[in-house]
């Protein structure tokens, strides 16, 4: 009997419980990754949700039945599998979670040796045909499990990217959303000199204040809420799987991944005295300032983890950014943490004798954007086509590189479509003129139409 496979994204897989992903999906899931990959050894780990714990208990049944043997690191963050697949050497890595997806959905993210993603293209397609044929064999051996406690070798590596001795003493908000965060941020606490003012601390995957995702604006409420009434230096939030975190400032202001990107930047290359550094093309201008400043390299990929991962190896870049807030590190086995930024955030703060705001403030200035807008339409092929033709004409410079990008000698703006839905996402930005900015972001968003998502 065949097996449905619409869980099966670009990058990924994510899909509704039971419908798209249920015990019976998962064990197929495991038979076939070991049969495309040809693992000897796996690591899985799994997220908070409710369903999660089954659904992993499922997978290794495959793997095992498969032949492989599989080492369960058992409730983590994304970051976690990644950091344990390429520390121990293992042939690969499963982790079963669905990030910032609403409640009744769960997935997998999956890596081959030195946490290299599997997606699209380098065998998620074949992974997801294996899938639904359904047609598997029992090996003669039955893989072996065992527990495997990674904690304790994954916090001394972020550790080691920073100085804590130089550091003064902090109050933080923290704010996982009743996602996983909390228990690494405790372990963190415990050699840092820092006092955590915890908000929807306690993982819950029954999500009781909403899925944590703080791109959602009304999501930041409560960390706001806290840095104001507790007077911290500074607020963090993660989403579920604590793959991306979100900075804000001593007064509460929300700091886009955009100006995070450029914060890491200038904190690596200030270390390295130079190197590369890998940016999106949604917003690039403060990026590209930042880095050569610093004497570095600012190289565009396409958008997407596998993107950005295979361009930083084939660049050998220190470190490579999105305004999404994912944030990766080449010395985390080129991978996205959610917890090294805010580290290296305060060790910069540190350093500097700077506060967040400091830090932010003049790139804000220089380059203001228009933060990113999403509208559904009928179709997005064909309103990039007459945005080129609308725009293209008088334009310096436009490529092709991630959607639409379009640049002026004053302004720019970037439009892609989503790969899963017909959904259109803008984003614009100036050199230092915010009034600019609103009137070219007004402007595009007449020509987008369609419904705010």
């Amino acid at each position: 009997m065949t097996l449905p496979v619409s869980a099966f994204k670009a990058y990924d897989i994510r899909g509704r419980v039971p419908e798209e992903l249920n015990q019976e999906i998962a064990e197929a899931i495991g038979r076939a990754y070991a049969l495309h990959i040809k693992p000897q050894k796996v690591v899985v780990g799994h997220d908070i949700r409710i369903t999660s714990p089954e659904i992993t208990q499922a997978l290794i049944r495959g793997l095992r039945s498969a032949g492989v043997s599989v080492s369960n690191i058992g409730e983590c963050g994304t970051e976690e599998v990644y950091f344990a697949t390429n520390h121990y050497g293992f042939d690969g890595g499963i982790v079963v979670t669905a990030s910032h997806n609403p409640m009744r959905y769960n997935g997998m993210k999956l890596v081959r040796a030195q946490s290299r993603p599997v997606s699209g293209d380098t065998g998620l397609q074949e992974i997801r045909d294996l899938v639904a044929s359904n047609q598997f064999k029992d090996e003669p051996a039955v893989g072996k499990l065992e527990q495997l406690d990674h904690r304790p070798d994954y916090i001394s590596h972020l550790l080691s990217y920073i100085d804590a001795s130089k550091w003064h003493k902090m109050k933080i908000v923290v704010n996982p959303g009743n996602g996983g965060a909390g228990v690494v941020v405790d372990a963190l606490a415990d050699n840092l000199p820092i006092e955590l003012v915890k908000v929807n601390y306690d993982p819950d995957g029954h999500f009781p204040n909403g899925v944590p995702n703080p791109l959602i604006e009304k999501n930041r409420h409560s960390t706001i809420d806290a840095i104001k009434k507790s007077g911290a230096s500074l607020g963090v939030a993660w989403d579920g799987d604590f793959d991306r975190c979100f900075l804000f400032d001593e007064s509460g202001r929300f700091i886009e991944g955009y100006y995070v990107v450029g914060l890491l930047s200038k904190a690596f290359l200030t270390q390295t005295g130079g190197g590369t550094v890998i940016h999106d093309p949604r917003l690039i201008w403060n990026t590209i300032d930042v880095v050569e400043s610093a004497g570095g390299r600012a190289v565009m990929s396409k958008t997407g983890h596998a993107f950005i991962k295979e361009r930083m190896r084939a660049e050998d870049a220190i470190y490579g950014g999105e305004m999404s807030a994912h944030h990766y590190f080449r010395d985390f086995a080129y991978c996205d943490s959610g917890m090294l930024p805010w580290l290296l955030v305060i060790d910069l703060m540190a350093s500097s004798g700077k506060k967040l705001s400091e830090l932010v403030d003049q790139m804000i200035l220089r380059f203001p954007i228009s933060g990113e807008i999403n509208r559904r339409i009928d179709d997005p092929d064909e309103l990039l086509i007459r945005l080129e033709r609308f725009y293209g004409p008088e334009a310096i410079h436009m490529t092709h590189v991630d959607g639409l990008s379009v640049e002026y000698d004053d302004w720019r703006f970037n439009v892609r479509t989503s790969n899963t839905e017909p959904v259109v996402r803008l984003n614009v930005e100036t050199r230092g003129d915010v009034a600019l900015m609103l009137e070219k972001r007004d402007e595009l968003v007449a020509h987008l139409g369609g419904d705010p998502v």
